[in-house]
C-alpha cells in the first residue's frame, strides 16, 4: 500500500484530498496544526486503518516513520481574514514548513506537490492569467504575507527540483469553494451564503466590477490527482474559466437562497485582484482535465451544506 503525507490535512481541500486517496486504495497521513483546519472534515476517517492523523506545525521539525511515496503540501491559512490575522505565520509555513517537507521529501525518496495559488499573479495585468506570467504582487502590501509566502514557495520547490533531482508538482489553485470550507474564512462564497441565510445584506467590496472564478472542490481534487501522477514538474493552474462579476455573483447566491436581501457595498481592501481567471491551457493538453461542475449544481450542493451546519 502506497504512503502519503497530506499537510493541512483538517482543512478545506486537505481533507477532501484525504478522502480521494483514500478511495484510491493509499495509506494517508494527514498533519495538521488545527490552527485554520477543524478535526469535524476528517474525523469521519479516523476508523479505518489505513488513516493516520499527526497533530503538527510543519514549520516546526517533522518526523514521519517509515516509507512515504508522495507529500502534499496544503498546510497554510488560505483566506485573507486569516492571513491578515497570522501574518508570520503565514510566510513561515510557506517557507519554513515548504524547506522541512522538501527536506523530508528527499529523504524518503518521495514525490512532493505544492499547493501554490492565483495569488502569486497578484492584482494581473494579463488576463486570463497563465502559467508563463510572472504576476504583479506588491510585496509589502497586506496580501504580501500570502502571495510572497507561496512565490518563495514555488521557487524552493523548482530549486529542490533542479539541484536535487527531486520529483515536483507545483498546482496553481484558483477560488475553489464546497462542502467543509468555513463561515466565517472572510471569502465571498461563504461570507454570502452566511450571510443571506442569516437574513443580513450581502456585502460587496468596492463596486462588486471585479471578477472571479470559481472552481468545485471535486473538480479541483481531480486535477490535483492527475498532476501528482504527471510527469510535469512546471506549475500548472486549475481552476474554472467561467468568470463573473462579485455583483453578479451575489445576486446568484440570493436567488439560490431566495431571500430577500439587499446588496451593501463597501470599500476595496487595498490589493485586491481586479481579475481572476485560469488559462488552462496546459491542464487541459497535459492531464485531459477540464472542471464538469457548473456552478448552479456546485452552489446548490455548497448551499444545502451551509444550511445544514448552521441548523445542527
Amino acid at each position: 500500500m502506497k504512503r502519503v503525507l497530506i499537510t493541512g490535512g483538517a482543512g478545506f481541500l486537505g481533507s477532501h484530498l484525504c478522502d480521494r486517496f483514500i478511495k484510491e486504495g493509499y495509506h494517508v497521513i494527514a498533519m495538521d496544526n488545527l490552527i485554520t483546519g477543524s478535526m469535524k472534515n476528517i474525523e469521519h476517517l479516523f476508523k479505518l486503518p489505513q488513516f493516520e492523523f499527526y497533530h503538527q506545525d510543519v514549520s516546526k521539525y517533522i518526523h514521519v516513520p517509515g516509507s512515504l511515496d508522495y507529500i502534499l503540501h496544503f498546510a497554510s491559512p488560505a483566506s485573507p481574514i486569516d492571513y491578515l490575522k497570522i501574518p508570520i505565520q503565514t510566510l513561515k509555513v510557506g517557507s519554513l514548513g515548504t524547506h522541512h517537507l522538501l527536506g523530508l521529501a528527499k529523504a524518503k525518496g518521495a514525490r512532493m506537490l505544492i499547493a501554490s495559488t492565483s495569488e502569486v499573479y497578484g492584482d494581473p495585468h494579463v488576463h486570463p492569467q497563465n502559467e508563463d506570467y510572472w504576476g504583479n504582487v506588491n510585496p509589502i502590501g497586506p496580501r504580501g504575507v500570502y502571495d510572497e509566502a507561496k512565490r518563495f514557495q514555488e521557487a524552493m520547490t523548482m530549486a529542490y527540483h533542479t539541484f536535487h533531482g527531486l520529483e515536483t508538482r507545483i498546482v496553481r489553485i484558483f477560488n475553489t469553494y464546497g462542502p467543509r470550507m468555513r463561515l466565517d474564512d472572510g471569502r465571498a462564497l461563504p461570507a454570502f451564503i452566511g450571510q443571506a441565510i442569516k437574513g443580513e445584506d450581502l456585502t460587496v467590496f468596492g463596486d462588486g466590477s471585479q471578477t472571479r472564478s470559481f472552481c468545485y472542490v471535486d473538480d479541483l481534487i481531480e486535477g490535483i490527482y492527475r498532476l501528482l501522477l504527471s510527469d510535469y514538474a512546471y506549475p500548472v493552474n486549475v481552476g474554472n474559466p467561467d468568470e463573473i462579476t462579485i455583483k453578479e455573483f451575489a445576486e446568484e447566491i440570493i436567488k439560490l437562497t431566495g431571500t430577500k436581501q439587499k446588496i451593501v457595498y463597501k470599500p476595496l481592501p487595498k490589493d485586491d485582484p481586479k481579475q481572476r481567471r485560469p488559462d488552462i491551457t496546459r491542464a487541459k493538453e497535459l492531464l485531459g482535465w477540464e472542471p464538469k461542475v457548473s456552478r448552479a449544481e456546485g452552489l446548490k450542493i455548497t448551499y444545502e451544506f451551509f444550511k445544514n451546519t448552521l441548523e445542527n
